[in-house]
């Protein structure tokens, strides 16, 4: 086992004042996820942050450029704890949206989304006994859907017996038991140039062919089993004057069941052309696999008998749209719990910030359910 910080050091760990200190920091550090060099930056402070509290430094793993931790705690493989450290902010947003706390409020680009999280995570590790059985990964690749940290965290989760993801809660601090699985997708229409105003009935009009796919993807629509299939961005032609020989369009699916994410995939996959003439290319497929309700409930009941005997009180589950790195966990079977992280509002928007009252109460259930996990054996809950 790693040596444990000083006395003096963890009496400071749930402290309120130390948190907020600890977030500014990672906050301050800005990481965009594309600016490898910035990630690099931002994992040599959560390192040596978390060193601080663990014990001793993280294992860095680097897959092409991006840097991701990973602290492992003993022999055994009980709960992976997972959080990400990238952000969707550009360098310089800091000019604009400061790190500062203002009427109870903690406030900077990324601190919901989600270095909070972070910090809670290694407050809530260091507060135990013993993290014997745990495993923490912080990825740098999260936001544009963990491109290199996939493959990682999927090995990671069939590994052990739980996930617990650090990500922002819900409105008034809702855990997220329930996540849409996502597709993306591109249609690529081919037709052929002709002068519009001279002979237009030698081309194939890409743009019309588009109309044909467009009106045939939106029927794929099925919300009452809470699917959604949304043509996006669309382009098509080059000059005003020229029939199209090119068009084409995106496609944004959520599902919320293995089953729906697979049919869209074959009827999208199965698009044939309306125009003589006409070509059509279907490129993507699905990115996340759902986090169904069947995944989080038995640790969702867990928390919440937990949180009774503490003046937390109970916390409401709800289903999210937005993908996160806990689809990856559910997809590969790991039972896994979303939404752990801090209290507050505004992810990617301007008015990001963290209710700082609710940290400490937040990472001592966190602490809790940690404690109780990592000696259970998997049939118990």
């Amino acid at each position: 086992m790693p040596a444990r910080p000083p006395a003096a050091l963890r009496e400071q760990l749930l402290d309120a004042d130390t948190m907020v200190a600890d977030i500014l920091k990672l906050v301050r550090c800005e990481s965009p996820s594309e600016d490898h060099a910035a990630i690099a930056r931002s994992a040599d402070l959560v390192d040596e942050v978390g060193a601080r509290y663990l014990g001793r430094r993280a294992e860095r793993i680097l897959i092409d450029g991006v840097a991701h931790l990973r602290w492992r705690f003993g022999d055994s493989s009980r709960v992976l704890v997972l959080g990400h450290h990238d952000t969707v902010w550009p360098i310089g947003s800091l000019l604009s949206n400061p790190a500062q706390v203002r009427d109870g409020r903690l406030t900077g680009p990324g601190c919901f989304d989600m270095k909070a999280g972070i910090v809670m995570a290694l407050h809530a590790l260091a507060a135990l006994a013993s993290t014997e059985g745990i495993t923490l990964l912080i990825t740098g690749d999260e936001e544009p859907g963990s491109t290199t940290s996939r493959p990682l965290i999927e090995a990671e989760a069939r590994r052990h017996s739980a996930a617990l993801i650090l990500e922002a809660s819900g409105p008034g601090g809702a855990l997220k038991t329930e996540r849409k699985g996502v597709s993306h997708y591109v249609v690529n229409v081919l037709g052929r140039a002709a002068h519009a105003g001279l002979e237009p009935e030698r081309g194939v009009n890409a743009t019309i062919e588009l109309a044909h796919q467009v009106l045939a993807v939106a029927e794929m629509n099925s919300p009452e089993l809470g699917t959604t299939v949304t043509p996006t961005r669309t382009e098509a032609g080059s000059t005003s004057n020229t029939v199209p020989a090119a068009a084409s369009f995106t496609v944004d699916v959520r599902t919320s069941s293995l089953a729906e994410q697979r049919r869209v995939h074959r009827e999208l996959s199965a698009l044939t052309p309306r125009l003589d003439g006409a070509i059509i290319e279907i490129v993507g497929g699905p990115a996340h696999p759902p986090l169904t309700r069947s995944s989080s409930a038995a640790l969702f009941e867990r928390i919440n008998r937990i949180a009774a005997d503490t003046t937390t009180g109970t916390l409401a589950g709800i289903a999210v749209g937005g993908a996160s790195d806990g689809n990856f966990t559910a997809g590969v079977g790991t039972p896994t719990l979303d939404g752990l992280g801090a209290v507050g509002g505004g992810a990617h928007a301007e008015d990001e910030h963290v209710i700082v009252a609710e940290l400490v109460p937040r990472t001592l259930l966190l602490a809790a359910l940690l404690d109780e996990l990592r000696y259970e054996k998997e049939t118990s809950w």
